[in-house]
């Protein structure tokens, strides 16, 4: 297999002189349509296959690390019957898919569903392709399709021995009506689709030759370092560019806005240096006083509050805790989080008063598109977004504010390449965190120790009135309750209780919320799963039999627990000194849990040993991706348990870089067993979910080595010595 390179310089649709392209994007029969004159004839969108069987995917959705690329590659290998080590990938452009009416569809690569929303489409354009491929070579032998079979990128008629490459009969394919019906293989007939292929873009990364947006480099580039006002809301009072203006390299100092100032330089280091040198005063606005004292404060407040948004109720939770032989309470919180993926927020632009063109690390290439044509002032038909691979995304870069900043500083130089490049501590303080909440947990237990009733009162951020409020629901935040709600195949929560309720007080900062790995699923795990321990210990019970009595009408959710619980041997004594939790959690389509070891010693260091987890996502297209995807996002979950805060002082993020935010090291981390146990039917996310229930597993193992509750993370800022 063949990785093709997103190249710094605007490409065509097809690279091919000949060939077949092949795809489905349902429900539309209009995206028959050329993309830019191609020189072979078009069927669709997907596929493209060239005179020497080479296979293309064109991809809509980003890789980011995730696997996206295997991932789609090996739904379009399982249909088209074709040779493996002759696909390649490339990255279709908005712009082109705009003007063929979304012929591809959406290019959002977040809530991890780069496979799963886009499985049915790819599989049937390899389908159709397959189809097409083996009529034009039956019509080319005068024999019934029915009789032609296909192979490895060969068709094959048995009956008289004859066979044909795939190139050689694509540009008769070409020509052919697209099939009414495409038939898809039914799972058990599987043979690509389920197994461990290696990933296609690990050579490329390996020796350097994968290029991604820090890395662009174009002739007559220069590069722009910003500057945003630290304090979220304020603006740029005045700047002295005369004192910079004569240092080396530097060829422009520029108001951004109302907000930044930015020096564009003929490399990043000597635009940063000049930046750092350059006199700035800053109006710092109404946040200037702004403290997490503050904030805590409010959510507090927010608490007790009489007025919330429901999320999930059943019964009458407040008079069956009051009526309860015992009542059990507990107030959680959660940080504001910054994504810090490793390659900061850059993007090279091109701007001229009738063209502007992009090249940018982006989760979605479409809204990048609107966000450069609302900051180029032109339409979106004279604008393009021409995608790389992402140094990490984790929801940060499903938002553009980076790109709207770096088009602003190319329309003040036009016609020339120019790199926008944050810095780090740029790109930590002018972050789009996770959340800040607090949940206060009222839980009552009968004599017999059974749950009669749950209030769990969530306070803090919407995510949705900052980024998207026209999907707020009557002013209800519907992804506050990730993880907590009744129904649907998404987040739905695991238990049953008698009587619940689940609500929340909106509470919104000055710091902007956002999207952030696992999202809303990250706390609510926590405040859930660490209170179900505590209501067992409550009532002197085992924390899985005391979560298996709760959970009879959620099978799905009680076999990835069950799961954990076998491999880890939760009913056989663990190593000396040597503690477990555990937890469950479903959310963006897939089942997980985790069962985690740890021992604390007398100094209260913590060491986790090794952490058990067991992921059902319906189908599973590549096992061995999906383990590496599962470690890759404990080290993630891990290193928000242990380091991962950012705290506000006079307005601003405290946080500048990983000496202050820090990340887990190979030596903390713990061994990490993946069961992947796909019991099919459905398509559920990868990426995501098991990052949610890292960290109240190891709390609650933590509970179990210390007797002490840890309510508030990270655990940097708690003593876990025993009680």
């Amino acid at each position: 297999m063949t990785l093709i390179e997103t190249s710094p310089s605007r490409r065509t649709v097809l690279k091919a002189a000949a060939g077949l392209a092949v795809g489905f994007h349902l429900p539309s029969a209009a995206l028959a349509q050329p993309a830019a004159a191609p020189a072979t004839p078009e069927i669709n969108a997907w596929v493209v296959i060239r005179p020497d069987d080479t296979v293309v995917l064109r991809m809509a959705r980003s890789e980011m690390g995730q696997g996206t690329r295997t991932g789609l590659c090996q739904m379009i290998a399982e249909e088209l019957h074709c040779d493996w080590s002759k696909i390649v990938t490339e990255y279709v452009t908005p712009g082109q898919s705009l003007a063929r009416n979304r012929a591809w569809g959406a290019f959002l690569t977040a809530g991890s569903q780069g496979i799963r929303q886009s499985q049915d489409y790819v599989r049937k354009g390899g389908a159709a392709a397959r189809i097409l491929l083996i009529q034009a070579a039956a019509e080319a032998w005068g024999v019934p399709a029915t009789e032609c079979r296909a192979k490895d990128s060969v068709i094959t008629h048995a009956a008289s021995g004859r066979s044909v490459r795939y190139g050689q009969v694509a540009a008769a394919a070409a020509r052919l009506s697209p099939p009414a019906n495409v038939p898809l293989k039914d799972p058990k007939d599987w043979t690509v689709i389920g197994t461990s292929v290696k990933r296609l873009d690990t050579a490329a990364k390996t020796t350097g030759a994968l290029v991604y947006g820090s890395d662009l480099k174009m002739p007559g580039m220069l590069v722009a370092v910003p500057k945003e006002c630290p304090v979220f809301g304020g603006k740029v009072a005045s700047f002295d560019a005369a004192k910079v203006s004569s240092m080396p390299g530097v060829r422009h100092v520029l108001k951004v806005g109302d907000t930044a100032v930015a020096v564009v330089a003929d490399t990043f280091w000597q635009a940063k240096t000049a930046l750092d040198a350059l006199p700035v005063t800053w109006d710092y606005g109404p946040n200037r006083a702004v403290s997490s004292a503050m904030i805590e404060a409010r959510l507090r407040e927010g608490l007790d509050a009489s007025e919330a948004f429901v999320g999930n109720t059943n019964g009458d939770a407040r008079a069956a805790i009051a009526g309860a032989a015992r009542k059990v309470e507990a107030v959680y919180s959660y940080p504001f989080q910054n994504h810090a993926p490793m390659e900061p927020m850059n993007a090279t632009v091109v701007w001229t008063p009738t063209r502007c063109d992009v090249w940018c690390p982006t989760q979605n290439g479409e809204a990048a598109l609107a966000a450069t044509a609302q900051a180029a002032g032109l339409p979106q038909t004279a604008c393009d977004v021409h995608r790389v691979d992402l140094g990490g995304g984790f929801g940060r870069r499903t938002t553009h504010d980076w790109l709207i900043q770096a088009v602003t500083i190319a329309r003040q130089v036009p016609g020339v390449p120019i790199k926008t490049q944050w810095t780090r501590e740029e790109d930590m303080v002018q972050g789009r965190y996770h959340p800040v909440t607090m949940c206060k947990l009222t839980g009552g237990l009968d004599a017999q120790g059974n749950v009669v009733g749950l209030h769990m009162r969530i306070s803090g951020q919407s995510i949705l009135s900052y980024v998207f409020p026209t999907a707020l629901q009557s002013g209800r935040d519907p992804v506050q309750f990730q993880g907590l709600n009744a129904g649907g195949n998404d987040s739905q929560i695991g238990y049953s209780f008698p009587n619940l309720l689940i609500d929340h007080a909106m509470r919104n900062t000055h710091v902007p919320p956002h999207f952030w790995r696992g999202v809303n699923h990250n706390q609510n795990a926590i405040y859930l799963e660490c209170f179900l321990d505590e209501l067992a210990h409550a009532a002197g019970q085992d924390p899985l039999a005391f979560r298996r009595k709760l959970m009879g009408n959620h099978p799905k959710h009680l076999a990835v627990l069950n799961a954990v619980a076998e491999k880890i041997g939760w009913d056989k004594p663990p190593p000396a000194g040597v503690h477990r939790g555990i937890a469950q959690q479903m959310g963006f389509g897939s089942y997980v849990a985790a069962a985690a070891e740890v021992s604390v010693d007398a100094q209260g260091r913590l060491k986790m040993h090794r952490i058990v987890a067991a992921t059902d996502c319906g189908h599973a297209v590549n096992p061995r991706q999906i383990e590496m995807q599962v470690e890759g996002s404990f080290v993630y979950g891990l290193s928000a348990l242990l380091y991962g805060a950012c705290t506000v002082k006079d307005g601003q993020i405290v946080e500048t870089n990983f000496d202050s935010y820090n990340v887990l090291r190979m030596d903390e981390m713990p061994q990490v067993e993946t069961i992947v146990m796909p019991s099919g039917g459905f398509w559920g996310g990868v990426g995501e979910p098991t990052i949610m229930v890292a960290a109240p597993a190891v709390l609650n193992a933590i509970f179990a080595a210390t007797g002490k509750r840890i309510r508030s993370v990270p655990l940097k800022d708690q003593d876990l010595r025993r009680a």
